[in-house]
């Protein structure tokens, strides 16, 4: 059942909040090596042992993009349900509250957590925002990804 002409049935709002397959990435140095080269930046941090020691990390971090490789797990195994065929990324944001570490190991759980319809030139059109939790180790949350997806 839906509001008056909303596309957003009860089914899709089932499924609001319900996690994905969690997938778990074990942080080694050459994946932020080749991180690293593939964005073309060369910051110590990244790479340089004796550098990374003496600041504030103690070590080698990620550069921050790190996490947005398929290979992180964003929106794995999240259900999500649109009446339309065709659909694009509409946008990522990313919110760090600690550093990813050589040696972390990252779990990564996405869920849907809202759905909106605007009006486009074409008709409507749907914005499903998916967002992933990512954690190390040790239980903290490090990362919080919001993705925006528009179905049309």
């Amino acid at each position: 059942m839906t509001q008056e002409g909303s596309i957003i049935t009860d089914e899709m709002k089932a499924l609001i909040g319900v996690e994905g397959t969690p997938t778990v990435l074990e942080v080694e140095k050459g994946a932020i090596r080749m991180m690293a080269e593939a964005i073309g930046d060369p910051n110590p941090l990244w790479q340089d042992e004796d550098y990374a020691k003496k600041t504030k990390y103690g070590g080698i971090i990620a550069p921050p993009v790190f996490l947005c490789s398929p290979r992180a797990g964003i929106a794995r195994g999240v259900q999500r349900k649109s009446p339309f065929l065709r659909a694009l990324a509409g946008g990522d944001e990313l919110e760090y509250l600690k550093p990813v570490k050589l040696g972390d190991t990252i779990t990564a759980v996405s869920r849907v957590t809202e759905y909106s319809e605007r009006e486009g030139k074409r008709g409507k059109m749907l914005f499903t925002i998916i967002e992933t939790t990512f954690k190390n180790q040790r239980d903290e949350v490090i990362v919080i990804g919001r993705s925006t997806y528009i179905s049309y």
